[in-house]
């Protein structure tokens, strides 16, 4: 494995699994589905293995993907899934004693890539949510599937069984609700089973409004931290699939079409970077009548001012909330004190990714408690 299969998007993960179905090629798909302690990955996180020994994603900081890569021969001789545990905290002589890992103690699903993947990327792809629920050991055969939509329930993939369906309906939901995955026990008349929740959630959305050189670099960060990444321009040829690969999606447009070009909803950011004042004027009045969350406006607190003063001059332009002077944020970016493309970049992301994960950006040296949110935790 390489550092650049290692470092992937998850999404990466996900469309290499795709890839391997439809060629009825052979893989392990290792999932951490339980952390005590501190891991540099929280449950849900994915590795693929494929027969040469080759991989792409991590779940560690490299210190277990030779094991599993190890262990996934095992896992296509036998056919059949296996939990591995390991002990980061453990003083025997081993390698996980020798002051490898993160002082944790980490559980990890390998199974072999099947058919009885592929609901769950089909909702990815799609950008729906879902549950995905695997057996881990119980009364229900290990690698027993169940899949749950959020707003339809369960639906008819997986051959989990029904009275297993219906004892982990409400944490599914639950697991749903947080975007955190579980391991869960479950005890009912009928059956015990140890399950995992995988909750598959849809990574939200950025559009980048903006056809300039320095958009570039914001969407090449915006993907490799997961975010859907849409272009938008204004006027002319610049806005291109050429120009920026990383994006998923790129569309050339009017300010006035805004709303043809892409969908904005309560998961769906937004960077204006047009360097046009009445292209930001125009922008900033469109998605005012959208629930985004986050719109982020290039350019210093003067000129948003201007911007408002022109806006409070037009009887037809929208009257800006206090709740959506709450959304906007300008000047864009962290205060991270660089001036460099790649450095205005990772600020501006870093932000957008703060806003996403519902973070007051800090140093971690300062924050109180676990980095990563503790399933269950209060």
């Amino acid at each position: 494995m390489s550092d650049s299969t290692w470092s992937v998007p998850e999404s990466t993960v996900y469309s290499r699994a795709r890839d391997l179905l439809e060629t009825d090629e052979r893989a392990v798909l290792a999932t951490v589905i339980d952390v005590e302690g501190n891991a540099y990955r929280r449950p849900g996180a994915k590795m693929l293995v494929t027969p040469d020994g080759d991989g792409v994603g991590s779940v560690t900081a490299g210190c277990l993907e030779d094991d599993i890569r190890r262990l996934a021969e095992d896992v296509l001789a036998a056919g059949t899934p296996r939990v591995e545990t390991y002990d980061m905290l453990d003083d025997d002589e081993d390698v996980w004693g020798l002051g490898v890992g993160c002082n944790g103690i980490i559980d990890v699903l390998l199974e072999p890539l099947t058919d009885a993947y592929r609901p769950a990327l089909d909702a990815y792809d799609a950008g729906d949510a879902i549950g995905v629920v695997t057996v881990i050991d119980g009364d229900a055969p290990a690698g027993a599937r169940a899949y749950h939509r959020p707003g339809s329930g369960f639906t008819d993939d997986g051959d989990a069984p029904d009275w297993l369906r219906t004892a982990i309906v409400s944490e599914v939901r639950a697991c749903l609700d947080r975007e955190r995955s579980d391991v869960v026990e479950v005890e009912t008349a009928d059956g015990v089973a140890t399950v995992f929740v995988d909750a598959l959630v849809p990574p939200p959305k950025l559009v980048v409004v903006g056809s300039g050189h320095d958009v570039g670099p914001v969407t090449e960060l915006a993907a490799n931290v997961d975010f859907r990444t849409h272009v938008v321009g204004y006027r002319g040829t610049t806005a291109t699939e050429e120009r920026f690969p990383a994006a998923d999606a790129v569309r050339s447009t009017s300010p006035a079409r805004l709303d043809e070009a892409a969908t904005f909803d309560e998961q769906t950011y937004v960077v204006v970077m047009t360097h046009n004042f009445v292209d930001d004027r125009l922008t900033l009045e469109a998605l005012l009548e959208t629930p985004v969350p986050y719109v982020g406006l290039m350019g210093p607190r003067e000129r948003f001012e201007e911007v408002l003063d022109a806006m409070d001059d037009d009887e037809t332009a929208p009257v800006p909330t206090d709740a959506d002077f709450e959304r906007i944020y300008t000047p864009i970016g962290l205060d991270l004190g660089s001036g460099t493309p790649y450095g205005i970049a990772h600020s501006i992301v870093a932000e957008v990714l703060a806003v996403a994960n519902g973070r007051d950006p800090t140093h971690l040296s300062a924050r109180e408690g676990p980095i990563h949110e503790r399933v269950g935790a209060e």
